[in-house]
C-alpha cells in the first residue's frame, strides 16, 4: 500500500514513528493536522513529505467555507504558508505546496467546487508521478550496481519515504527485480533509528540480504574493503550539486572518498534547488534534545544534559560521484547537469498537465 493517500476526504499516512512493533494508519482532516504529522515525523522522506503538503492543499480546498474564488486562494495561500513551516530542510514540501497552488490560480473558473476538484485531482496525480518517477529513479541507479555489490545505506529511502517504491532503496529494489545478487549493510541512523526501525523492516520483508550496523560501524567496513557503493538519498540539493540529506551523510561520504568508494545520492528533481547556488545557503533544520537523550521511554544521559540535534548536514559536491534522477544519472559538473534534469523534468509536468486537460 501506499504511504500517504486521499481517502473519505482525510489525509492518511502510515505512522512510521510507531514502526517496527506497530503498523497504524493515521488520519488527518485539518491543514494543522497535516503540518502536525510532518513536523512530528508520522510521515517523513522528503518525496512522502511533498505528496503530503500536495495533500494538505487539496484538504484546504475541501474544508475552507470560501464561496468565492479569491477568498479560496486566500485560504490556500494561507494553508501553504502553515504547511511549508512544518519542516524547512526539504524542498519537496515548498515545491509540491506551490505546484497546488499555481493549478488553483491557473483554473479559469469561478466554480469554487470545480477549484476543489482540480486541487485533489493534481494531488492525486502528483502522488502517482511519484510512484512512477521513483521506479525510473530505481533502474537508472541499478546500471551502476554491480551484481555481487556491497552497499551501504544511511537513513530510510524506500517507499516508506515516498509514496512507494523508494529513491536509493528503490535502486536496490530495482536490482532485486532484475536479479542481481546484492547486499545491504544498513546504518542505524541516531539519533530516531530510521535505518534499524524502517529500512531493515523494508528490506527483510523484501528478503533482501542485508546487516543492520551501528553507525560508528561504517568506516571499518570501507577501510576493510567490503563496500562496494554508498547510496542515500536528499531532502534538498543545491545547484551545484551540493546535498543535505540526514544527519551522518557527510561523513560518509568523506570516508569513502579515502577510500576509493564510488557515492550515489539518489533523488528526484524536485528535491533540487536550483534557486541556492550551494549548500551553505540549505537551511538546516534543528530539532528538541528529547530524540538524543531517550531512546523510546529510558533515558540515556544525565538529565539536564545540553544537547544539539541538527537532522541534517551537508555534502559538498565534490565528495558525490553522481546524482541519480528520474531524468538520468547527473555527473560533474553539477551546476548543468541538474539543470537539465530539472528542465526536462518540468517539461513533462507541463505536457502532462496539457494532455488531461484535452
Amino acid at each position: 500500500m501506499r504511504t500517504v493517500f486521499w481517502e473519505d476526504n482525510r489525509v492518511k499516512m502510515i505512522d512510521q514513528r510507531l514502526l517496527p512493533a506497530e503498523f497504524v494508519i493515521a488520519e488527518f482532516n485539518s491543514v494543522d493536522g497535516v503540518a502536525r504529522s510532518i513536523t512530528e515525523m508520522y510521515v517523513r522522506g522528503a518525496p512522502a513529505i511533498g505528496a503530503t503538503g500536495a495533500y494538505g492543499m487539496a484538504l484546504a480546498a475541501q474544508v475552507s467555507t470560501a464561496s468565492s474564488r479569491d477568498d479560496l486562494l486566500a485560504d490556500l495561500r494561507a494553508a501553504k504558508d502553515v504547511l511549508d513551516a512544518a519542516r524547512p530542510t526539504a524542498v519537496n514540501l515548498s515545491w509540491a505546496t506551490r505546484r497546488l497552488l499555481e493549478v488553483a490560480e491557473q483554473t479559469v473558473t469561478d466554480n469554487v467546487d470545480d477549484l476543489r476538484s482540480a486541487l485533489l485531482a493534481e494531488a492525486e496525480t502528483l502522488a502517482d508521478e511519484d510512484v512512477a518517477i521513483n521506479r525510473r529513479m530505481g533502474f537508472n541507479g541499478a546500471a551502476v550496481i554491480p551484481d555481487g555489490a556491497n552497499l551501504l545505506h544511511h537513513c530510510n529511502t524506500g517507499a516508506l519515504a515516498t509514496v512507494d517504491f523508494g529513491t536509493a532503496l528503490g535502486v536496490v529494489f530495482a536490482c532485486q527485480e532484475q536479479g542481481k545478487s546484492i547486499h545491504v549493510w544498513v546504518d542505524e541512523t541516531r539519533p530516531r533509528l530510521q535505518g534499524a526501525r524502517l529500512t531493515a523492516w523494508e528490506l527483510m520483508n523484501a528478503e533482501i540480504p542485508m546487516h543492520l550496523i551501528a553507525d560508528n560501524a561504517a568506516g571499518h567496513l570501507m577501510r576493510a574493503g567490503k563496500v562496494d557503493v554508498v547510496i542515500f538519498g536528499a531532502d534538498r540539493i543545491a545547484a551545484n550539486g551540493d546535498v543535505a540529506n540526514k544527519i551522518g551523510t557527510y561523513k560518509l561520504a568523506v570516508v569513502a572518498r579515502e577510500n576509493g568508494i564510488p557515492v550515489y545520492c539518489v533523488a528526484p528533481t524536485s528535491t533540487v534547488d536550483l534557486n541556492l547556488p550551494d549548500g551553505d545557503h540549505i537551511p538546516i533544520e534543528e530539532r528538541g534534545d528529547d530524540e538524543v537523550i531517550h531512546l523510546g521511554d529510558t533515558l540515556i544521559a544525565p538529565a539536564g544534559v545540553p544537547v544539539y540535534n541538527p537532522a541534517f548536514d551537508v555534502t559538498p559536491h565534490r565528495y558525490i560521484t553522481g546524482i541519480v534522477t528520474e531524468e538520468g544519472i547527473c555527473y560533474p559538473p553539477f551546476t548543468q547537469s541538474l539543470k537539465n534534469a530539472v528542465n526536462a523534468a518540468q517539461e513533462k509536468i507541463v505536457e502532462n498537465r496539457l494532455k488531461r486537460k484535452k
